[in-house]
């Protein structure tokens, strides 16, 4: 076992943590090829969902060894192509979803901030600890407290603890269900998601982005252009047309 793996089934792009004897945990050789999956679908691609190995943990982020030995040079290298990564998986051009069977930590749940949709199983558990071991929580760890209010976020990222899913409120996970139905579940959310036009769902997701990167006015002016910009695909004319409420 070791780095994720990606599988294409039915049109949804599965990559699976797949280091079970080590809680799924990412070497830093994992990263730039986790990017590449992200970014290497093609059209016939409609949504990526991210899973762990095993039933014990959805990811449990980097390894411990991952930080040992850094230098200010090195860990600047490290936390970049962790970014990228991140960034990949925020810019997709299809839905995201993180499907935590297991339990979610460091990295691991700044990935699932950064997908557009989570399910999980109940008693599951979440945290960033990195504090715990002296280096702050970064990149997209800042999207924490969209979700539990800023709060809720500083005592988690402050603490290092994990917590259990109710901690992250009612807006965190999608969907809960058992481990057995927790696949199901998922395919039926991405079933409501990805009937849509690809022009549609890459135009929304990429707005997403403008929102929480310009204030009003610029996030305005950017939603005009796209929403123009859609009706260049033929494809909107036919959902136009086909749509019944």
């Amino acid at each position: 076992m070791g780095a994720p793996t990606v599988v294409d089934d039915d049109h949804v792009r599965w990559i699976t943590f797949d280091r079970p004897e080590a809680a799924n945990a990412l070497h830093p050789d994992d990263l730039d090829p986790l990017a590449d999956a992200v970014r290497g679908i093609g059209p016939a691609t409609r949504a990526i969902v991210f899973t762990g190995a095993g039933e014990r943990a959805f990811c449990a982020g980097m390894h411990l060894d991952s930080f040992r030995g850094l230098t200010p040079t090195t860990a600047r290298r490290l936390i970049s192509r962790l970014a990228d990564v991140l960034r990949a998986v925020r810019h997709a051009p299809v839905p995201t979803v993180a499907m935590l069977n297991g339990a979610c930590i460091g990295a691991a749940l700044e990935l699932a901030l950064a997908c557009d949709l989570r399910t999980a199983r109940p008693g599951v558990r979440l945290g960033l600890p990195e504090v715990k071991l002296g280096i702050p929580s970064v990149v997209d760890a800042a999207l924490l407290p969209a979700y539990v209010g800023l709060s809720r976020a500083r005592e988690m990222i402050l603490t290092g603890d994990l917590y259990d899913l109710d901690a992250f409120g009612p807006g965190f996970a999608n969907r809960v269900a058992a481990p057995q139905r927790l696949r199901a579940e998922t395919l039926a959310l991405l079933g409501r998601v990805t009937g849509h036009t690809p022009e549609v769902l890459a135009a929304q997701k990429a707005l997403f982005e403008t929102w929480l990167e310009q204030g009003i006015s610029g996030a305005v002016a950017t939603s005009v252009d796209v929403f123009a910009g859609v009706f260049a695909a033929p494809a909107t004319a036919t959902a136009i047309t086909a749509y019944r409420p």
